[in-house]
């Protein structure tokens, strides 16, 4: 354990990058309306990122999909299947930095092709010649290697695009990032982040928010997957945390494991952010500076 005067030390660019984003989401609802780069309803669309990303991006297909707008499919970009025969009428890109090797990779192999939009914070970056058409997101960029603030506000800017409403999420924001991290969720050993529909990609992010900036040991699924299974590490000092609507007696099953089991009225993606904020707290108490967390770098540029 670190001691109290660590907290002023340690993470201080995701402190301020997760604590923005109820700011920086009411900016990407105003732009979302105000622009029209994303592919016209009814277009078969596949959504790529890598990491966070890539979960990013599952929520959002899972959003325009259930809003009826289209075929939307995720991918990680490592493992990309955007053949002509899948009849894509676009590729949406989600990047931070706009350097992620795989992503560059796809982008270039299929460039008068297909039609392609790319959301970066990193204006300066080689995507930027490499997509047909941008949402420029430099206000959401980061310094932290963890992404909390960029991930969630180009989410806030696609889900905006297929007609939700997130007001509500920026006011739960407003105190979800703010408010004091509980001992009981510094102290515990183990969490596990469950999702449906579009918050199934925010539960995925959730937990690796935890692994990379904690080193913890965290898991996600779809919420009906959770007794199928993974149900058996629930115990006394772990968590089951659940995004969005429960499926009927989960609160039940978990109660009986011992495990805390959290489902708030918060809207999901403020509850993403309150994960922010638990993360970084649990990161401080571990003397670990999840700006800079061991084996990992803002962007994955890999070499021959």
């Amino acid at each position: 354990m670190s001691d109290s005067s660590d907290n002023t030390v340690l993470g201080p660019f995701m402190d301020a990058e997760l604590t923005s984003q109820p700011e920086v989401w009411a900016q990407a609802i105003a732009q979302a309306k105000s622009e029209n780069l994303l592919p016209a309803d009814g277009q078969r669309v596949a959504v790529i990122g890598c990491g966070t990303s890539w979960f990013m991006a599952q929520s959002y297909a899972a959003a325009r999909e259930s809003a009826g707008k289209g075929v939307t499919d995720a991918f990680a970009a490592s493992e990309a299947f955007l053949g002509a025969d899948r009849g894509y009428d676009a590729v949406i890109a989600i990047t931070r930095s706009g350097t992620t090797t795989e992503v560059l990779e796809i982008l270039t192999a299929i460039k008068g092709t297909v039609r392609t939009v790319a959301l970066v914070g990193d204006l300066t970056s080689p995507i930027m010649t490499l997509a047909d058409a941008i949402v420029e997101l430099p206000y959401a960029d980061e310094q932290s290697v963890v992404q909390t603030r960029f991930a969630t506000t180009a989410l806030t800017y696609l889900l905006t695009s297929v007609g939700m409403d997130l007001r509500a999420a920026v006011e739960d924001a407003k105190s979800a990032v703010i408010t004091p991290v509980e001992q009981e969720l510094i102290d515990a050993e183990q969490f596990t982040f469950l999702g449906t529909g579009w918050t199934v990609g925010l539960a995925h992010e959730a937990g690796l928010k935890m692994r990379e900036a904690v080193q913890g040991w965290t898991e996600s699924y779809p919420a009906k997957e959770y007794r199928h299974g993974p149900i058996s590490i629930a115990a006394p000092n772990r968590v089951t945390w659940m995004f969005g609507e429960q499926p009927e007696g989960l609160d039940k099953d978990v109660a009986k494991t011992g495990a805390l089991y959290i489902k708030t009225t918060t809207h999901p993606l403020a509850e993403l952010a309150r994960v922010h904020r638990v993360t970084l707290e649990r990161a401080r108490a571990r003397g670990m500076n999840p700006d800079l967390p061991r084996n990992l770098s803002r962007s994955v540029i890999l070499s021959d």
